[in-house]
């Protein structure tokens, strides 16, 4: 054998070595139960963190002065290490789903509330005037107005926010969560590579796919945006 088909040999059995397809392809049953509970994860967390974070937005919008103290507190939080996080809370929350949840909404309050007081923000105070000259009240001109105008940017911080608690359910596999984090473990106890890959491809899909539809979503809640942007 030549030296070129010496190492076009040796590349192959490589590849072969590092992802077994067959292990794979047996596991269909397995791969969608763990894509279930990784998309249960993150909708429960982007969730709750939307509506805590539409809270604390209101409020910072209303009364400027809590808007520093607000986003101090979720930059703290969002720079705890989740892991560090974790072993923080599991003496009060336990191992399982609660102390899970609790982690990961804490990483998307920051990232939402910045985005939805900037969305309102950025309404035109012609707009606001108009409103009010139509007779409409503050809590009105708020939610007929000024959210569906900022629905862009309250879109793009759900956006930010679902990708980044994708990535971090792989890491609640460690306190029993499951996910595609599960393949991860299953891979790096054993010393065996396809199940990491799996995990770590299919986490990236999700992120890519979650992106995506959320782009489409914010096209179809925003018309006019679309209008304004072809003329």
């Amino acid at each position: 054998m030549t030296p070129t088909g010496t190492v076009t040999g040796a590349i192959i059995g490589n590849a072969r070595s590092f992802i077994w397809w067959e292990w794979i392809f047996r596991r269909p049953g397995e791969i969608w139960q763990r894509t279930v509970e990784h998309v249960q994860m993150t909708v429960v967390a982007v969730g709750i963190g939307l509506a805590i974070s539409t809270v604390l937005s209101l409020i910072a919008v209303r009364y400027r002065w809590t808007y520093a103290p607000i986003t101090w507190i979720g930059s703290l939080l969002y720079t705890i290490p989740s892991l560090a996080l974790f072993v923080a809370l599991i003496p009060y929350t336990g191992l399982g789903f609660v102390t899970a949840q609790i982690a990961l909404v804490s990483y998307t309050i920051l990232i939402l509330v910045r985005n939805i007081v900037a969305g309102i923000d950025g309404v035109p105070a012609a707009v606001r005037e108009a409103a009010d000259g139509m007779g409409y009240t503050r809590a009105r001109r708020l939610w007929s107005v000024e959210l569906p105008l900022a629905l862009p940017t309250i879109v793009a911080g759900v956006r930010i926010a679902s990708v980044t608690v994708i990535g971090l359910v792989t890491i609640t596999a460690l306190i029993g969560n499951g996910g595609y984090g599960t393949f991860i473990n299953d891979g790096l106890n054993r010393q065996f590579s396809t199940p990491i890959v799996l995990g770590a491809t299919l986490s990236v899909a999700l992120a890519v796919l979650v992106d995506a539809a959320l782009v489409l979503f914010e096209r179809w809640l925003t018309p006019w945006a679309r209008r304004r942007s072809t003329l």
